[in-house]
């Protein structure tokens, strides 16, 4: 990245945040009891602040999406615990794959009862939902909850939309929710943001379809009648609440996303 503006209107993915953190002064700068290396460490760490908040800042524009100033230290704090084996998968039990001349049509899985950080979001696009809720849950989980510790990152985040009956027309009320990792489950640290919930899902099974790209209410109302049409009994699941699956951060242009539909008890 080094400081450049991005490519396009949306370039941040996960992966891009692991060479930000090899930059990280941390490595360069041990304590040695000298006030001018904490003083240069405390520079630099002043500098990488700054450059990842105008990068994300450049990108948020690109979503007409606002990144305040206060987003800089969990932005930060996210890039340096970004390495792929920091990140934890949601577990699940493959239940069945469907394939079609090679290709996986969808996976039936089932999720276990779980409880999860939640954050209800009605802003007018999408788009603009997932960005604001996704950096209100960023905030919980590094630092600004009763623990004061940084959570951890699980895969994926999740985000529930819901549709009329007839899944002509996506309803702008979402909730975007984070996975408690393992660890934490049994007790969840409070969050300090008032509009952050945790609440307890029960087990689950879904029907999953991954698809790639920015998620908004076209790309969504089409993949939703996509597997519709390749489920051979999708009047089992529910007809008016779906969840985009989120593998890479909202902001990127070429995410890995799945949409689920949910059995019905």
């Amino acid at each position: 990245m080094g400081g450049a503006e991005p490519s396009g209107p949306a370039a941040i993915t996960l992966e891009d945040l692991d060479g930000v953190a090899e930059e990280s002064p941390d490595s360069a700068y041990h304590s040695h009891g000298s006030s001018l290396e904490e003083e240069g460490a405390e520079r630099m760490d002043d500098e990488e602040q700054e450059r990842l908040l105008n990068y994300w800042q450049s990108v948020g524009r690109g979503h007409q999406v606002d990144v305040p100033r206060d987003m800089a230290e969990p932005i930060q704090q996210l890039t340096r615990n970004n390495s792929p084996q920091e990140r934890q998968s949601i577990p699940f039990t493959l239940i069945q794959r469907k394939e079609k001349l090679g290709d996986l049509l969808y996976e039936k899985r089932q999720y276990g009862k779980a409880k999860w950080a939640c954050i209800k979001m009605k802003e007018k696009q999408y788009e603009q939902s997932i960005c604001l809720g996704f950096m209100k849950l960023m905030r919980y989980i590094c630092e600004q909850n009763s623990s004061g510790l940084y959570l951890g990152i699980t895969i994926p985040i999740v985000t529930i939309v819901h549709t009329n009956e007839s899944q002509s027309e996506m309803r702008q009320a979402v909730t975007v929710a984070y996975y408690l990792p393992e660890v934490l489950q049994d007790q969840p640290p409070h969050p300090f943001d008032s509009d952050i919930i945790i609440e307890e899902w029960p087990s689950t099974i879904v029907y999953s379809r991954s698809f790639r790209g920015i998620t908004n209410e076209d790309s969504i109302m089409r993949e939703i009648n996509l597997l519709a049409e390749i489920l051979e009994s999708p009047e089992l699941c529910l007809q008016d609440t779906f969840i985009i699956a989120g593998y890479t951060n909202p902001a990127a242009a070429n995410r890995h996303n799945e949409i689920w539909f949910l059995q019905r008890p």
